[in-house]
């Protein structure tokens, strides 16, 4: 047999997940990754059927094995001026951009893209079906976790390391309880409650 003279050229292909949106503090975290096709991972699957320490194990290997990744982020102030769509796709922009390898072709979980100059997909469940997908997923949601870990240091009695800012009967209860702290989503509907702004 003759061999193929011309070789194999790996296409980069980043998947792109956000974790945050649906909390009541907190940033909005995106990551991006190009797996590597000669170095695949095990296991990878949507964040939030694995286990903490799954998710933890899985990240550092993703690191270690993936071709490239990066991770993005809007702050409160930016969900707060854009609104949580605007600001995770904001999230998701910027993660992609931040790649040290520029991908030919990038695959978002849902139905919302961010504007990129390269070619675009969504892809629903795309968090379950597409191993880089899945791979942003977990960089992601491991790293908002641990930032939410250490913002319950600087904000305690809310219990961040527990929920990470979404809304638990916990989470409300400390609300009510304490106030609304400088990391809270104010536009969101318990939050503005609480300092008596209108909900609709």
């Amino acid at each position: 047999m003759i061999p193929d003279p011309t070789p194999s050229v790996q296409k980069f292909i980043a998947g792109v997940d956000e974790v945050g949106r649906g909390p009541l503090a907190g940033p909005v975290v995106a990551a991006a990754v190009i797996l590597d096709d000669k170095n695949p991972i095990e296991g990878l699957a949507d964040s939030k059927v694995l286990p903490a320490t799954r998710r933890e194990q899985l990240s550092v290997l993703i690191k270690q094995r993936a071709l490239c990744w990066a991770l993005g982020r809007a702050e409160v102030e930016e969900i707060e001026q854009l609104n949580i769509l605007q600001a995770s796709l904001l999230a998701m922009k910027r993660a992609v951009t931040a790649l040290r390898l520029a991908p030919e072709l990038v695959l978002v979980d849902g139905i919302h893209a961010p504007d990129l100059a390269c070619a675009v997909k969504t892809i629903i469940h795309g968090d379950a079906l597409v191993p880089a997908i899945s791979a942003a997923s977990i960089i992601a949601k491991v790293a908002r976790d641990a930032e939410m870990h250490e913002l319950d240091k600087l904000f305690p009695g809310y219990g961040f390391s527990q929920h990470k800012g979404y809304p638990t009967p916990a989470h409300l209860a400390a609300l009510e309880r304490q106030g609304v702290s400088a990391i809270h989503r104010r536009g969101f509907a318990p939050v503005r409650r609480l300092l008596g702004r209108p909900t609709s």
